[in-house]
Protein backbone atom coordinates (compact mmCIF):
# COMPACT_ATOMS: atom_id res chain seq x y z
CA UNK A 1 0.00 0.00 0.00
CA UNK A 2 1.44 3.40 -0.93
CA UNK A 3 1.70 6.34 1.43
CA UNK A 4 -0.85 8.15 -0.74
CA UNK A 5 -3.42 5.39 -0.30
CA UNK A 6 -2.74 5.27 3.41
CA UNK A 7 -3.65 8.95 3.63
CA UNK A 8 -6.69 8.67 1.38
CA UNK A 9 -9.27 9.37 4.07
CA UNK A 10 -9.53 12.51 6.16
CA UNK A 11 -10.47 10.35 9.15
CA UNK A 12 -7.71 7.76 8.82
CA UNK A 13 -6.04 7.26 12.18
CA UNK A 14 -2.62 8.81 12.52
CA UNK A 15 -1.12 12.28 12.43
CA UNK A 16 -0.15 13.22 8.89
CA UNK A 17 2.44 16.02 8.85
CA UNK A 18 2.99 16.26 5.10
CA UNK A 19 1.92 19.52 3.47
CA UNK A 20 3.42 18.56 0.09
CA UNK A 21 1.65 17.57 -2.00
CA UNK A 22 -1.29 19.45 -0.47
CA UNK A 23 -4.29 17.11 -0.31
CA UNK A 24 -6.87 19.55 1.06
CA UNK A 25 -6.17 23.02 -0.36
CA UNK A 26 -9.66 24.22 0.54
CA UNK A 27 -8.80 24.03 4.26
CA UNK A 28 -5.63 26.03 3.62
CA UNK A 29 -7.66 28.68 1.76
CA UNK A 30 -10.00 28.89 4.75
CA UNK A 31 -7.03 29.33 7.06
CA UNK A 32 -5.68 32.21 4.95
CA UNK A 33 -9.10 33.88 4.79
CA UNK A 34 -9.36 33.69 8.58
CA UNK A 35 -5.91 35.22 9.05
CA UNK A 36 -6.89 38.17 6.87
CA UNK A 37 -9.77 38.97 9.19
CA UNK A 38 -8.40 39.82 12.59
CA UNK A 39 -10.03 42.03 15.19
CA UNK A 40 -9.47 42.85 18.85
CA UNK A 41 -11.79 43.50 21.76
CA UNK A 42 -9.99 46.78 22.38
CA UNK A 43 -11.52 48.18 19.16
CA UNK A 44 -15.01 48.05 20.68
CA UNK A 45 -16.43 51.08 22.48
CA UNK A 46 -18.92 50.14 25.21
CA UNK A 47 -19.61 53.66 26.51
CA UNK A 48 -22.89 54.16 24.64
CA UNK A 49 -23.97 50.67 25.71
CA UNK A 50 -23.56 51.57 29.37
CA UNK A 51 -25.72 54.66 28.87
CA UNK A 52 -28.39 52.55 27.16
CA UNK A 53 -28.35 49.95 29.95
CA UNK A 54 -28.96 52.56 32.62
CA UNK A 55 -31.35 54.87 30.78
CA UNK A 56 -33.08 53.19 27.81
CA UNK A 57 -33.62 49.56 28.72
CA UNK A 58 -36.39 47.97 30.72
CA UNK A 59 -35.82 45.32 33.42
CA UNK A 60 -36.98 42.71 30.86
CA UNK A 61 -34.35 43.98 28.38
CA UNK A 62 -31.64 43.79 31.02
CA UNK A 63 -32.68 40.24 31.94
CA UNK A 64 -32.36 39.31 28.28
CA UNK A 65 -28.85 40.79 28.12
CA UNK A 66 -27.62 39.10 31.29
CA UNK A 67 -28.88 35.69 30.17
CA UNK A 68 -27.43 36.21 26.72
CA UNK A 69 -23.95 37.16 27.87
CA UNK A 70 -23.95 34.37 30.46
CA UNK A 71 -24.60 31.84 27.72
CA UNK A 72 -21.96 33.32 25.43
CA UNK A 73 -19.35 33.19 28.19
CA UNK A 74 -19.84 29.44 28.63
CA UNK A 75 -20.70 28.45 25.06
CA UNK A 76 -17.39 29.37 23.47
CA UNK A 77 -15.48 27.60 26.23
CA UNK A 78 -17.36 24.38 25.40
CA UNK A 79 -16.50 24.82 21.72
CA UNK A 80 -12.82 25.44 22.52
CA UNK A 81 -12.56 22.29 24.62
CA UNK A 82 -14.09 20.20 21.85
CA UNK A 83 -11.70 21.69 19.29
CA UNK A 84 -8.68 20.53 21.26
CA UNK A 85 -9.93 17.18 22.54
CA UNK A 86 -11.85 16.00 19.48
CA UNK A 87 -11.41 17.88 16.23
CA UNK A 88 -7.68 18.63 16.22
CA UNK A 89 -6.97 15.14 17.44
CA UNK A 90 -8.88 13.21 14.80
CA UNK A 91 -8.99 15.25 11.57
CA UNK A 92 -5.92 13.87 9.85
CA UNK A 93 -4.97 16.77 7.61
CA UNK A 94 -2.20 19.29 8.36
CA UNK A 95 -4.10 21.94 6.37
CA UNK A 96 -7.21 21.38 8.47
CA UNK A 97 -5.17 21.54 11.68
CA UNK A 98 -3.81 24.92 10.57
CA UNK A 99 -7.38 26.18 10.33
CA UNK A 100 -8.31 24.65 13.69
CA UNK A 101 -5.35 26.41 15.30
CA UNK A 102 -6.69 29.70 13.99
CA UNK A 103 -10.21 28.83 15.13
CA UNK A 104 -8.95 28.15 18.63
CA UNK A 105 -7.47 31.65 18.71
CA UNK A 106 -10.80 33.08 17.57
CA UNK A 107 -12.70 31.19 20.27
CA UNK A 108 -10.33 32.63 22.87
CA UNK A 109 -10.97 36.10 21.44
CA UNK A 110 -14.73 35.53 21.69
CA UNK A 111 -14.35 34.46 25.32
CA UNK A 112 -12.40 37.67 25.99
CA UNK A 113 -15.17 39.68 24.32
CA UNK A 114 -17.87 38.12 26.50
CA UNK A 115 -15.72 38.44 29.61
CA UNK A 116 -15.40 42.15 28.86
CA UNK A 117 -19.15 42.39 28.27
CA UNK A 118 -19.93 40.83 31.63
CA UNK A 119 -17.45 43.06 33.42
CA UNK A 120 -19.02 46.14 31.82
CA UNK A 121 -22.68 45.17 31.79
CA UNK A 122 -23.01 43.48 35.19
CA UNK A 123 -21.38 45.66 37.85
CA UNK A 124 -22.86 43.71 40.77
CA UNK A 125 -20.22 41.18 41.84
CA UNK A 126 -22.66 38.51 43.03
CA UNK A 127 -24.76 38.59 39.86
CA UNK A 128 -21.59 38.56 37.78
CA UNK A 129 -20.35 35.46 39.61
CA UNK A 130 -23.70 33.75 38.96
CA UNK A 131 -23.40 34.57 35.26
CA UNK A 132 -19.89 33.12 35.03
CA UNK A 133 -21.19 29.93 36.68
CA UNK A 134 -24.23 29.80 34.40
CA UNK A 135 -24.03 26.03 33.89
CA UNK A 136 -24.66 25.51 37.61
CA UNK A 137 -26.93 28.50 38.30
CA UNK A 138 -29.18 28.94 35.27
CA UNK A 139 -31.34 25.90 34.34
CA UNK A 140 -31.96 26.96 30.72
CA UNK A 141 -28.20 27.26 30.12
CA UNK A 142 -27.46 24.06 32.05
CA UNK A 143 -29.85 22.20 29.74
CA UNK A 144 -27.92 23.41 26.68
CA UNK A 145 -24.59 22.51 28.30
CA UNK A 146 -25.82 18.99 29.09
CA UNK A 147 -26.89 18.60 25.46
CA UNK A 148 -23.38 19.60 24.36
CA UNK A 149 -21.70 17.31 26.88
CA UNK A 150 -23.72 14.33 25.72
CA UNK A 151 -22.09 14.56 22.29
CA UNK A 152 -18.62 15.51 23.49
CA UNK A 153 -18.58 12.57 25.90
CA UNK A 154 -19.03 10.29 22.89
CA UNK A 155 -15.55 11.15 21.58
CA UNK A 156 -13.55 12.45 24.56
CA UNK A 157 -12.48 8.90 25.40
CA UNK A 158 -11.69 8.01 21.80
CA UNK A 159 -7.89 7.70 21.65
CA UNK A 160 -7.79 6.98 17.93
CA UNK A 161 -10.25 6.34 15.13
CA UNK A 162 -9.99 2.65 14.38
CA UNK A 163 -13.33 1.65 12.85
CA UNK A 164 -16.36 2.91 10.97
CA UNK A 165 -18.23 3.11 14.27
CA UNK A 166 -15.51 5.44 15.59
CA UNK A 167 -15.83 7.58 12.48
CA UNK A 168 -19.60 7.81 12.91
CA UNK A 169 -19.17 8.87 16.55
CA UNK A 170 -16.76 11.57 15.45
CA UNK A 171 -19.04 12.75 12.65
CA UNK A 172 -21.97 13.06 15.04
CA UNK A 173 -19.84 15.18 17.37
CA UNK A 174 -18.76 17.44 14.51
CA UNK A 175 -22.31 17.66 13.17
CA UNK A 176 -23.58 18.63 16.62
CA UNK A 177 -21.08 21.46 17.01
CA UNK A 178 -21.56 22.79 13.48
CA UNK A 179 -25.34 22.46 13.23
CA UNK A 180 -26.58 22.78 16.79
CA UNK A 181 -24.08 24.67 18.93
CA UNK A 182 -22.45 27.14 16.57
CA UNK A 183 -25.22 26.82 13.97
CA UNK A 184 -28.31 27.08 16.20
CA UNK A 185 -27.50 28.07 19.80
CA UNK A 186 -25.20 30.88 18.72
CA UNK A 187 -27.45 32.00 15.87
CA UNK A 188 -30.37 32.18 18.27
CA UNK A 189 -28.26 34.38 20.52
CA UNK A 190 -27.22 36.57 17.61
CA UNK A 191 -30.90 37.17 16.82
CA UNK A 192 -31.42 38.79 20.25
CA UNK A 193 -28.46 41.10 19.65
CA UNK A 194 -29.69 42.17 16.22
CA UNK A 195 -33.21 42.66 17.55
CA UNK A 196 -31.77 45.14 20.04
CA UNK A 197 -29.73 46.74 17.28
CA UNK A 198 -32.93 47.17 15.23
CA UNK A 199 -34.20 49.25 18.18
CA UNK A 200 -31.03 51.37 18.13
CA UNK A 201 -29.64 49.80 21.30
CA UNK A 202 -26.17 48.63 22.39
CA UNK A 203 -23.98 49.51 19.39
CA UNK A 204 -20.86 48.14 21.10
CA UNK A 205 -22.43 44.73 21.57
CA UNK A 206 -23.67 44.78 17.97
CA UNK A 207 -20.24 45.74 16.60
CA UNK A 208 -18.47 42.92 18.42
CA UNK A 209 -21.23 40.49 17.50
CA UNK A 210 -20.78 41.38 13.82
CA UNK A 211 -17.24 40.05 14.01
CA UNK A 212 -18.20 37.01 16.06
CA UNK A 213 -21.00 36.31 13.56
CA UNK A 214 -18.45 36.32 10.74
CA UNK A 215 -16.09 34.05 12.64
CA UNK A 216 -18.81 31.57 13.56
CA UNK A 217 -20.11 31.48 10.00
CA UNK A 218 -16.58 30.59 8.85
CA UNK A 219 -16.32 27.92 11.57
CA UNK A 220 -19.52 26.32 10.33
CA UNK A 221 -18.31 26.45 6.74
CA UNK A 222 -15.12 24.64 7.75
CA UNK A 223 -16.99 21.95 9.68
CA UNK A 224 -19.40 21.33 6.82
CA UNK A 225 -16.48 21.15 4.41
CA UNK A 226 -14.95 18.43 6.63
CA UNK A 227 -18.26 16.55 6.60
CA UNK A 228 -18.59 16.89 2.82
CA UNK A 229 -15.00 15.71 2.32
CA UNK A 230 -15.66 12.61 4.39
CA UNK A 231 -18.93 12.10 2.51
CA UNK A 232 -17.00 12.03 -0.78
CA UNK A 233 -14.31 9.72 0.59
CA UNK A 234 -16.49 7.33 2.61
CA UNK A 235 -20.15 7.75 1.59
CA UNK A 236 -21.17 4.54 3.36
CA UNK A 237 -20.81 6.33 6.71
CA UNK A 238 -23.80 8.54 5.91
CA UNK A 239 -26.46 5.89 6.14
CA UNK A 240 -30.06 5.94 7.33
CA UNK A 241 -29.00 5.48 10.94
CA UNK A 242 -26.74 8.55 10.76
CA UNK A 243 -29.59 10.56 9.21
CA UNK A 244 -32.03 9.56 11.96
CA UNK A 245 -29.54 10.43 14.69
CA UNK A 246 -28.80 13.84 13.17
CA UNK A 247 -32.47 14.68 12.71
CA UNK A 248 -33.21 13.73 16.33
CA UNK A 249 -30.17 15.72 17.49
CA UNK A 250 -31.30 18.87 15.70
CA UNK A 251 -34.86 18.52 16.99
CA UNK A 252 -33.55 18.23 20.55
CA UNK A 253 -31.35 21.30 20.01
CA UNK A 254 -34.40 23.30 18.89
CA UNK A 255 -36.21 22.30 22.09
CA UNK A 256 -33.21 23.30 24.23
CA UNK A 257 -32.94 26.68 22.55
CA UNK A 258 -36.70 27.24 22.71
CA UNK A 259 -36.53 26.64 26.48
CA UNK A 260 -33.75 29.22 26.67
CA UNK A 261 -36.00 31.65 24.77
CA UNK A 262 -38.74 31.08 27.36
CA UNK A 263 -36.26 32.16 30.04
CA UNK A 264 -34.73 35.05 28.09
CA UNK A 265 -38.12 36.53 27.18
CA UNK A 266 -39.85 35.72 30.47
CA UNK A 267 -40.03 39.37 31.48
CA UNK A 268 -42.00 40.34 28.40
CA UNK A 269 -39.60 42.03 25.96
CA UNK A 270 -41.56 44.48 23.84
CA UNK A 271 -41.43 43.64 20.12
CA UNK A 272 -40.13 40.06 20.43
CA UNK A 273 -42.33 37.05 21.18
CA UNK A 274 -41.48 33.49 22.15
CA UNK A 275 -43.52 32.24 19.22
CA UNK A 276 -41.46 34.29 16.76
CA UNK A 277 -38.24 33.15 18.36
CA UNK A 278 -39.22 29.50 18.10
CA UNK A 279 -40.17 29.96 14.46
CA UNK A 280 -36.77 31.52 13.78
CA UNK A 281 -35.02 28.57 15.45
CA UNK A 282 -37.02 26.15 13.33
CA UNK A 283 -36.12 28.13 10.21
CA UNK A 284 -32.40 27.97 11.09
CA UNK A 285 -32.65 24.25 11.89
CA UNK A 286 -34.04 23.60 8.40
CA UNK A 287 -31.11 25.53 6.92
CA UNK A 288 -28.68 23.23 8.71
CA UNK A 289 -30.57 20.13 7.56
CA UNK A 290 -30.34 21.31 3.95
CA UNK A 291 -26.57 21.75 4.21
CA UNK A 292 -26.37 18.18 5.54
CA UNK A 293 -28.43 16.92 2.55
CA UNK A 294 -31.29 15.87 4.82
CA UNK A 295 -35.04 16.57 4.50
CA UNK A 296 -36.25 19.72 6.21
CA UNK A 297 -38.34 19.26 9.34
CA UNK A 298 -40.25 22.50 9.97
CA UNK A 299 -40.73 24.30 6.63
CA UNK A 300 -41.31 27.77 8.08
CA UNK A 301 -40.17 31.19 6.89
CA UNK A 302 -37.76 33.52 8.67
CA UNK A 303 -39.96 35.78 10.85
CA UNK A 304 -37.17 38.32 11.42
CA UNK A 305 -36.50 40.81 8.63
CA UNK A 306 -33.52 42.14 10.63
CA UNK A 307 -31.85 38.72 10.41
CA UNK A 308 -32.44 38.45 6.66
CA UNK A 309 -30.63 41.77 6.32
CA UNK A 310 -27.85 40.47 8.54
CA UNK A 311 -27.35 37.40 6.36
CA UNK A 312 -27.02 39.59 3.27
CA UNK A 313 -24.82 42.30 4.73
CA UNK A 314 -22.48 40.27 6.89
CA UNK A 315 -21.99 37.21 4.69
CA UNK A 316 -22.50 38.21 1.06
CA UNK A 317 -20.47 41.39 1.50
CA UNK A 318 -18.01 39.91 3.97
CA UNK A 319 -14.91 41.30 2.30
CA UNK A 320 -16.37 44.57 1.00
CA UNK A 321 -17.47 46.16 4.26
CA UNK A 322 -14.98 47.85 6.59
CA UNK A 323 -12.06 46.36 4.68
CA UNK A 324 -9.35 48.74 5.83
CA UNK A 325 -10.28 48.36 9.50
CA UNK A 326 -10.94 44.63 9.56
CA UNK A 327 -8.62 42.93 7.09
CA UNK A 328 -4.96 42.35 7.83
CA UNK A 329 -2.76 41.79 4.80
CA UNK A 330 -1.06 38.43 4.34
CA UNK A 331 2.02 38.36 2.13
CA UNK A 332 3.12 35.44 0.01
CA UNK A 333 1.26 32.95 -2.13
CA UNK A 334 1.28 29.17 -1.96
CA UNK A 335 0.91 26.88 -4.95
CA UNK A 336 -1.21 23.94 -3.91
CA UNK A 337 0.29 21.35 -6.27
CA UNK A 338 3.99 21.88 -5.64
CA UNK A 339 6.10 19.06 -4.26
CA UNK A 340 9.10 19.52 -1.93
Amino acid sequence: MTSTSRRASLLDSGFDLTLRPMRHPRFYEMYRAAIKNTWTVEEIDFQIDLSHLSQRMTPADRHLIERLVAFFATGDSIVSNNLVISLYRHINSPEARMYLSRQLFEEALHIQFYLTLLDNYVPDQQRRAQAFAAIENIPSIRRKAEFCQKWTDEVFGLQRIASDDDKRRFLLNLTCFASCIEGLFFFGAFAYVYFLRSRGLLPGLAAGTNWVFRDESAHMAFAFEVINTVRREEPHLFDASWARQVQAMIEEAVECEAAFAEDVLSGGVVGLTRREMRQYLEYVADQRLRVLHLPTRYNVRNPFAFMELQDVQELTNFFERRVSAYQVGVQGEVAFDEAF
